[in-house]
């Protein structure tokens, strides 16, 4: 079994009923909500909505289209989306990382011998913000991570607003991070995995999987 396959975490939360046609014979419908890993063929739908929610804040988006093809095609299982009809409604990029701090160089490598995951990035669609979509999506991708026996920690960098944000999702700030983007300052922040990983183990909630797709 695939360390995306054996993820309870990744199945749909929520199944819509089969319809019937007109001639009684029942027809198969999308997921009406489903959260699963990213594929190298989700990139450009990330990067619209990414575009869309970073490019009128701060003038640039974390990661560029060849980024998230990167990121996709090494780690896709430290990726999250959040799918709704088969529509992509939001997701999470990460990758691994082997220092204590962030630098300059999280911002575009992937370290597979690592232990704290870096999240790159979380956005949401324009039409569904506003309905705690962001708070969701972070709180199954943390379980996600819980399942994975190499990841230890979170790590993130945001600007000073969206701290209370992510204080909220369980995060806490670790100070100023020696990482900047043109004249943008960020704050680092970081939330424990390792204590929980294997927390419902036995329940079915977690597996275990291999280690995470390196290069």
């Amino acid at each position: 079994m695939s360390a995306l396959s054996a993820l309870p975490f990744l199945k749909p939360v929520h199944l819509r009923s089969p319809r019937s046609s007109p001639g009684g014979q029942r027809r198969h419908t999308l997921p009406a909500s489903e959260f699963r890993c990213l594929s190298p063929e989700d990139a450009v739908s990330v990067f619209e909505i990414e575009r869309e929610a970073f490019i009128s804040v701060s003038g640039d988006c974390p990661l560029h289209l060849d980024e998230i093809r990167h990121f996709l095609n090494l780690c896709p299982e430290l990726s999250l989306g959040w799918f709704e009809e088969g529509r992509l409604v939001a997701f999470i990029i990460g990758s691994l990382w082997d220092q204590e701090r962030l630098s300059q160089a999280a911002l575009t490598l992937h370290k597979p011998q690592g232990s704290a995951v870096h999240i790159h990035v979380l956005a949401v669609h324009r039409t569904v913000r506003q309905q705690g979509k962001g708070s969701i999506l972070m709180w199954r991708y943390l379980q996600h991570l819980r399942c994975l026996p190499f990841a230890r920690r979170a790590l993130l960098m945001c600007e000073a607003f969206l701290v209370p944000f992510y204080q909220k999702c369980g995060f806490e700030a670790l100070g100023p991070c020696e990482v900047t983007v043109k004249d943008l300052a960020f704050v680092e922040m970081q939330h424990p995995v390792r204590g929980h990983a294997f927390m419902r183990r036995n329940s079915g909630w977690c597996t275990d999987s291999g280690p995470a797709g390196g290069v």
